[in-house]
């Protein structure tokens, strides 16, 4: 899986194997003003979160001694993701995205503000924290595709990387902050019920300046098709199916499920590692360990840029897991306070190296027409990583020991190294995913179809001579792919038993609209593949194409052919 790049027999030097080698600068995305009011409101709202994420946990250790309710925090956090990614990123594809990000930014204010009203007056349980922590991360899952489906909108193609990493600093920038004021304004009241009451107040304004930016943003999208929208249904169905037939996408996913689910147990726990090893520090002590993942991050995220010139994805992502494999340990069996600090520091670098580098192998891998849903799906594959994981790593810290759950995890990473290696991520050129130009129109067709007319046959004759029959059939099927990720359900090749030279692809689509769109959402390296075919056919006009729609039965009274 993953992008390789091809085969060069002629002596000519190959491809660069590093594709962001000629990235640019760490902190170019900053010199556009657009992207930089919207990076300083996002930190500010960052920092905001992860206060509360530190309130709430540590709320939830004062409210219950129970491990599995306090991992379950982790659990709700990620949850909504894992349900709700891919319907996220649906209809950020085909809504607009300006409007539903407002949206959910002012849900995520009122699920907050309420928290904040129910801990201030002191009813709130175990159970009511678990459920606004889970309405809240509705709203974050909602948001977040079309919040990173932005980036392309905000920044020139070559400035992705860096403003990937960049928003990824800005989360870390809040990580390193949030948690240490989290737990400071807890530990600065004699009631951590007020503490976090104050906390949870301060995260729902902070949603304020987010919604003011998004507000006075006058948005021009950079991909707006002509044809009527998607449904969210058939929106979902064909994000699958281009996840389905893309190995490029396909890669990042599994390898961020993997890692996450594994990684999670330092998240989930480290609030018991806290009370465990840093005992006369209280929250304050949860928030300083929680930080130092931060601090780390930021390290990371500002120097990632000019790592990646050197060190190949595949490379940075083998040391990080084998780097988190020995934080796990650490953690299990070392109980100083100043190792556990450094390692953390370290843990906060691997984790903003791989995250980052998972995230840019995705959004460089689709084109713009599945942009938000390859993103949701990201994301729902990541948060459902950390969801799972925590759940796992609750219940055996629960059975047994935080030691036991921590030395399992750290089995399991390493375990699991070898086989994600295999999984090639950003190796080769990449693929030049801009709209391909149709030079011709569609052919005059006797009627024009209703765009709901279907199914739609579309038949392509070829006429191949023996000796480029190997070389057509290897890249026939290439182009297969393409085919369905387009939207065809259905695709095949065959061979005239009359007539061995000639050869018809078929491929059938739902409808006439969805053929149209196939065509708009050609690439223009979907488009080589396409001519590498064409180029083998032997004829003096081009392979002939035929458009076949379904022959529904008539009734006799109905009207007539």
């Amino acid at each position: 899986m993953g992008q390789t790049s091809p085969v060069d027999s002629t002596g000519i030097k190959p491809p660069d194997q590093n594709p962001l080698r000629k990235s640019a600068s760490a902190f170019a995305p900053l010199q556009i003003a657009l992207f930089r009011d919207r990076w300083i409101a996002s930190t500010v709202s960052s920092v905001g979160t992860w206060m509360q994420d530190t309130a709430g946990t540590w709320l939830m250790t004062v409210l219950t001694t129970s491990p599995l309710l306090i991992a379950l925090m982790q659990t709700a956090a990620s949850l909504p993701v894992l349900f709700l990614g891919l319907l996220a990123g649906a209809t950020a594809d085909i809504y607009e995205r300006r409007r539903l990000l407002i949206f959910w930014q002012c849900w995520m204010l009122g699920s907050v503000a309420i928290l904040a009203v129910l801990t201030f007056v002191g009813i709130v349980s175990p159970v009511t924290l678990l459920l606004l922590t889970f309405m809240l991360n509705i709203g974050s899952a909602m948001n977040n595709p079309a919040w990173q489906a932005i980036v392309p909108e905000l920044v020139p193609r070559e400035d992705i990387p860096s403003a990937v990493t960049l928003n990824a600093a800005s989360n870390n920038i809040a990580r390193a902050v949030g948690p240490a004021l989290g737990g400071l304004m807890i530990a600065a009241f004699m009631s951590p019920d007020k503490g976090a009451g104050w906390v949870f107040a301060l995260n729902s304004a902070s949603f304020a300046g987010v919604i003011w930016i998004l507000w006075r943003w006058k948005r021009t999208p950079l991909f707006k098709s002509a044809l009527p929208s998607e449904r969210i249904a058939g929106s979902v169905r064909s994000g699958l199916r281009y996840l389905r037939y893309a190995p490029s996408l396909q890669g990042p996913l599994i390898r961020a499920f993997t890692f996450t689910f594994f990684v999670s147990a330092v998240w989930s726990l480290l609030a018991l590692v806290a009370k465990r090893d840093m005992r006369s520090h209280g929250a304050m002590g949860y928030g300083i360990l929680n930080g130092c993942l931060g601090v780390g991050a930021i390290f990371g995220a500002t120097s990632l840029a000019r790592i990646r010139r050197h060190i190949d994805a595949d490379k940075l992502l083998a040391c990080t897991g084998i780097y988190y494999v020995a934080t796990l340990l650490i953690l299990a069996f070392v109980h100083i306070p100043a190792v556990a600090i450094a390692t953390l520091i370290g843990a906060g670098f691997a984790w903003t190296t791989t995250m980052s580098t998972l995230n840019v192998s995705v959004q460089l891998s689709v084109p713009g027409w599945v942009y938000a849903r390859a993103l949701g799906t990201y994301l729902m594959t990541f948060q459902g990583g950390m969801a799972l994981g925590s759940v796992v790593w609750g219940v055996i810290a629960q059975r047994s020991s935080t030691k036991v759950s921590l030395i399992c995890s750290a089995i399991g990473l390493a375990a699991s190294i070898p086989f994600t290696s295999r999984i090639h991520i950003l190796k080769g050129e990449l693929p030049d995913l801009t709209p391909y130009k149709w030079k011709r129109p569609l052919p005059a067709l006797a009627t024009t179809p209703d765009p709901d007319d279907g199914p739609v046959r579309i038949s392509i004759d070829y006429s191949i001579p023996p000796e480029n029959y190997a070389e057509f059939t290897h890249v026939i099927h290439s182009l297969e792919a393409v085919r369905l990720r387009g939207g065809a359900v259905r695709w095949g090749i065959y061979r005239d038993a009359a007539d061995p030279e000639h050869l018809n692809e078929t491929f059938i689509m739902e409808s006439w609209l969805d053929y149209l769109r196939s065509r708009e959402r050609m690439t223009a390296a979907d488009q080589v593949i396409r001519e590498q075919v064409y180029a083998l056919h032997c004829g003096d006009a081009t392979p002939k194409v035929t458009h076949q729609i379904w022959a529904r039965e008539v009734g006799e009274h109905a009207g007539h052919l």
